[in-house]
């Protein structure tokens, strides 16, 4: 252990931009089943040639290209105008094309998360427990730990489950109760905890996909379980929950970056920026028809009539924009490229996953309050971590809001890892674990923890049960905003 002429030129390139981002996203999560991202040039392209294959001979041919782009305007023309604007499409592809499993299920049926730790990892994290509690507890207490991730699994998940477990049962601290059922966020069930743990929770962890009310009652409990003086843990992944991708609004015109909105969405823009030659931000039955002709003559450079779903899928990023040339890195500094879906919870936890650098990425870790309990075990001294590390944008994350513990020393970041993150907050600001009181209760949350071996560092775990005893109403511990970062 050791740490950015028209306005609808404007349009055009911020939605080109965003969406070569999108496609690339969307590259590196096909190649790996169950990574992160959104609609984009292979996920565009395959279920585009599944929905033009009208015959379902396994070619496409030009007539089966138009007449695929011709239903899609007449089934997105609800007004009977001739044209689409980029919604209109958007939810017209939306429907039309193939829909990809979520990116939690990296294959066919229910998502089934692994439920059961490494023996290796278990014994490794037993043998770096800390001996007793830092605070004597008030009255017996209860943590419910729910592992549910709708989003991204970490492999972590369990062994993170069973070292709450652990601590509890070794230091005294509480007695743990773990599920991965969502369902267990209810009001009366909750009657009998002191905490939540959110175990790497990812993406709308609590929805009910089926029933809007059930989701919204399980939001009330959860809010209300901590604003009523209990306790809210999380770690890692608990902050790459509630966002999706930003949508560019100019003029009153929607572009959709992508994202959640997936490969329908995405579809649509890039229709939009090649097919629309009068800058109307619409396309016309002539502009589908003429964009058409132009794809399916990049796409069949055998000139035999027909692409196969191979050549069309290998060939269809020829058919899309190109990127615009990137703007100076001082003009992107801080800019937020998630939005919140779920405002109460995103303060609550402190923020939302922006980036991340990949594990095993050293990282820097100072302490920016060494006179807390919650940061005793670190004697004040800066230490190094291997791990995946998550950033926050400028919207999300703020001093204002949060009583931070720990945060990543950028200065001792190599420019090459510095470089790895677009957009990059202005003020170099990254926090990793912190407090805030939320109505009469308290949160803690702590942004490593993605690798098993986080769960072997003993001043790792000390801090986590420090964070949980100070949630739990244990441990006391200065709470308050720590404001600006001092110069």
């Amino acid at each position: 252990m050791r740490s950015k002429d028209s306005t609808a030129t404007l349009l055009i390139g911020i939605c080109a931009a965003a969406l070569c981002a999108g496609a690339l996203a969307l590259e590196a999560q096909q190649a790996a089943p169950g990574g992160r991202g959104g609609g984009g040039r292979g996920g565009a392209g395959a279920g585009l040639f599944t929905a033009a294959d009208l015959n379902q001979d396994g070619f496409v041919t030009r007539d089966e290209l138009k007449a695929a782009f011709a239903k899609w305007l007449s089934d997105g023309d609800s007004g009977r105008t001739g044209s689409l604007t980029p919604d209109q499409l958007a939810a017209a592809l939306t429907t039309a094309l193939p829909q990809a499993p979520p990116p939690a299920a990296a294959g066919r049926g229910p998502v089934v998360q692994n439920q059961v730790p490494k023996t290796e990892d278990v014994e490794k994290m037993l043998a770096a427990l800390p001996d007793k509690a830092l605070a004597k507890p008030k009255q017996p207490r209860k943590v419910l730990v729910l592992a549910k991730a709708a989003g991204f699994v970490h492999s972590c998940i369990p062994l993170a489950a069973k070292t709450v477990d652990a601590l509890g049962a070794k230091t005294g601290a509480w007695t743990t109760t773990v599920t991965y059922d969502s369902a267990a966020i209810n009001a009366e069930n909750l009657k009998q905890y002191d905490l939540i743990f959110l175990d790497n929770t990812t993406g709308a962890f609590l929805d009910d996909p089926n029933d809007a009310a059930v989701t919204e009652a399980r939001k009330k409990a959860l809010l209300e379980f901590v604003r009523s003086g209990k306790g809210l843990a999380g770690i890692h992944a608990a902050g790459d929950s509630y966002h999706e991708s930003a949508r560019s609004v100019r003029g009153g015109a929607t572009a959709p970056t992508g994202g959640r909105g997936g490969a329908g969405a995405t579809l649509a823009s890039q229709m939009l920026i090649a097919g629309d030659t009068n800058g109307d931000r619409k396309l016309s039955r002539e502009e589908f028809s003429v964009l058409a002709d132009v794809w399916f003559d990049k796409l069949d450079t055998e000139k035999a009539a027909k692409v196969s779903q191979q050549n069309f899928a290998s060939r269809f990023a020829s058919v899309l924009p190109p990127a615009p040339p990137a703007a100076p890195r001082s003009a992107q500094q801080g800019r937020d490229t998630q939005v919140g879906t779920w405002p109460e919870f995103d303060k609550m936890i402190g923020g939302f996953f922006k980036f991340h650098w990949l594990d095993p990425q050293l990282i820097t870790v100072k302490i920016d309050d060494p006179k807390s309990p919650l940061t005793a075990m670190f004697h004040g001294e800066e230490f190094e971590i291997h791990d995946e590390t998550y950033t926050f944008g400028m919207d999300t994350w703020s001093r204002e809001n949060l009583h931070i513990l720990t945060s990543i020393d950028y200065d001792k970041m190599s420019d090459a890892d510095k470089a790895k993150e677009d957009y990059p907050r202005a003020d170099h600001d990254y926090g990793l674990s912190w407090i805030r009181r939320e109505g009469k209760g308290r949160v803690f949350y702590e942004a490593h923890g993605h690798n098993e071996r986080v769960y072997a560092i003993k001043p790792m775990l000390e801090h986590v049960l420090a964070g949980m005893q100070y949630a739990l109403g244990d441990l006391k511990a200065d709470d308050s905003p720590s404001g600006r970062p001092k110069k």
